[in-house]
């Protein structure tokens, strides 16, 4: 890929690009008013945009409370998936944490998404737990992940 990529925090001037992403990623997407109160009031939540020539293609969000971080959401528009932007994306907010104090980083992902579960298991997550039914959509299960980063 011959283009510019770049990684950023996340500002309400990008809600419109991220809830393509959203809408295009999940069966039930966030809402503006849950990304806007996530950037302007949770005062834990850090969100980074992927930009390729300064289009906003992606977003991950990440809770970081006391030393552990949470990952609340990652996703990229469906042209760019399958580029390891995902995975730098990914990589970003492992480092954004860790200079944040984070030493441990646990997220959900649903039981069938095969692919993202092989990405956090590039990155040393484990699997921990299950939550049952606990995707509204469809009631699937979720795998709880989590990994040292210290």
């Amino acid at each position: 890929m011959n283009k510019t990529i770049t990684f950023r925090k996340m500002t309400v001037d990008d809600l419109d690009d991220v809830l393509e992403i959203e809408v295009n990623s999940f069966a039930t997407p966030w809402s503006r008013d849950a990304f806007f109160n996530e950037l302007t009031k949770n005062q834990f939540a850090e969100y980074l945009v992927a930009e390729v020539d300064q289009k906003v293609v992606g977003y991950c969000g990440v809770w970081i409370i006391i030393d552990e971080a949470h990952i609340t959401n990652i996703a990229l528009l469906p042209d760019y998936r399958g580029l390891k932007l995902g995975e730098a994306l990914f990589a970003k907010v492992i480092e954004l944490a860790k200079e944040m104090g984070a030493i441990s980083m646990t997220l959900e992902v649903r039981v069938s998404n095969e692919r993202a579960k092989a990405l956090y298991r590039k990155f040393g997550f484990v699997e921990g737990a299950v939550r049952k039914q606990y995707y509204t959509d469809n009631m699937e299960d979720a795998l709880v992940m989590w990994v040292n980063l210290s």
